[in-house]
């Protein structure tokens, strides 16, 4: 067990550390439901009783690893389109679909915040996550209308799509270890279970493409 915590760069430290033993332990486990505050600080070398002096809850804990999943994935996307340009709507549904798709937490963790994470915190850390998520947001939009044809209207309805697809898509990908079980038992269930990235490219390319027919970008700011 590792000693408490005494300067502001060891806290800050211990604070990482339960994160990135949160985020492992959701990856090991199958998703964040099977996270448990025991097993958090246990990873990361702390009593049971010291997550409380970093975070409140199990709920602040993982919201905080929501809001830095929406950084996350601002910035992996800024890495896939550096140096693009003219980014036609297809290549568009592309990047946001291989982007998000390679933070597995993140995607998790977006059906959990509106459930209730942002419920079962406090009103001023419900407002840093909404206004930290809110910036990533519009920075994601400024960042794709930059460097591809759609326009900020289109994106944002491109973005409104992407976050419950790949929240939904990614719990049915990732089905308990009983529905994994009555999946094997019964494969036409199961195959809704195997095409996580797949089926939600196809569907955002899809309505790519229908923006584009539909609202077009000299119409659309």
């Amino acid at each position: 067990m590792r000693e408490r915590a005494r300067s502001a760069e060891d806290k800050a430290q211990r604070s990482e550390d339960l994160l990135a033993a949160a985020e492992a332990l959701a990856l090991e486990l199958g998703g964040v439901r099977f996270v448990t505050v025991a097993a958090v600080t246990e990873r990361a070398g702390l009593h049971r009783t010291g997550v409380r002096r970093y975070y409140a809850s199990k709920e602040e804990l993982l919201l905080e690893l929501a809001e830095r999943g929406w950084g996350h994935w601002r910035d992996t996307i800024g890495a896939r389109v550096a140096g693009r340009a003219r980014l036609q709507p297809v290549d568009v549904a592309d990047v946001l679909t291989e982007t998000i798709a390679s933070l597995p937490v993140f995607c998790d963790l977006l059906a959990h915040v509106p459930m209730d994470l942002e419920g079962d915190v406090d009103i001023e850390r419900a407002r840093r996550y909404k206004t930290n998520a809110f910036v990533a947001h519009d920075e994601i939009i400024d960042m794709l209308k930059r460097v591809s044809t759609m326009s900020a209207s289109q994106l944002q309805s491109m973005i409104a799509a992407t976050l419950p697809l790949a929240s939904g898509f990614w719990q049915v990908s990732h089905p308990t270890p009983t529905l994994a079980k009555l999946y094997e038992q019964v494969p036409t269930w199961g195959h809704i279970a195997l095409d996580f990235e797949p089926r939600l490219k196809l569907l955002l390319r899809a309505m790519a493409v229908g923006l584009a027919e539909t609202l077009p970008a000299s119409d659309a700011d």
